[in-house]
């Protein structure tokens, strides 16, 4: 799990400075002030416990806070609750504490960014710089940790970049044409799907 989390760590870099390159100008910078640092610094404490918390009980943790924030999100609980200041800086911090510690921040970060009122593109956007910041704060502790057993793997990695890159550029343009309501419910289907997932393989 430890060599895992830490391999994928590097294609999910390389695609996320490939998307926030070219949403660049789509940033919020509001609300990536609020809660991009914010998910930095509880990304760098995550990945300092990696390893060290039981997978299992993680795993269950993490899928019900994914079920309740797609849930959540089909009812627009999220948009409502409007997070500013410090509840979008705990937000932040969480999704990058369970990011660092897990290696799959991504469902808990578009959680808490459907509670703020962003575009389709600013969300993937504002979302992107933050996931940056997360890896730039976490990858140092990966590569110390993991980092000789990282290089018998340099095949897979490749692989796995060309892959992002790929995905991300044909991204663009379903993200140009996806209405926001659809855009929301995607996203929060997305989360529902993938919390069930993690709450029955913890289980």
């Amino acid at each position: 799990m430890r060599l895992a989390v830490a391999l994928i760590s590097i294609p999910h870099a390389a695609g996320t400075g490939l998307r926030l390159w070219r949403l660049r100008g789509e940033v919020d910078r509001r609300v990536f002030g609020w809660f991009g640092l914010a998910s930095a610094a509880g990304g760098l404490v995550g990945a300092l416990l990696h390893g060290d918390t039981a997978e299992a009980a993680l795993g269950a943790v993490f899928g019900g806070l994914l079920v309740l924030s797609g849930l959540a999100g089909f009812t627009d609980w999220t948009r409502r609750l409007g997070l500013r200041g410090w509840g979008a800086t705990t937000a932040g911090a969480l999704s990058g504490l369970f990011g660092g510690m897990v290696g799959n921040q991504g469902g808990i970060r578009s959680a808490a960014l459907l509670a703020f009122p962003l575009s389709p593109r600013a969300f993937v956007a504002t979302a992107t710089a933050t996931a940056l910041l997360v890896d730039a704060a976490r990858m140092p502790v990966y590569l110390v940790t993991s980092g000789r057993a990282m290089l018998e793997h340099v095949p897979l990695i490749a692989v796995l970049v060309i892959g992002v890159v790929v995905g991300t550029l044909a991204g663009e343009g379903v993200l140009r044409r996806l209405p926001e309501r659809a855009f929301r419910m995607a996203v929060s289907g997305l989360l529902l799907v993938l919390g069930v997932y993690m709450v029955a393989r913890a289980v």
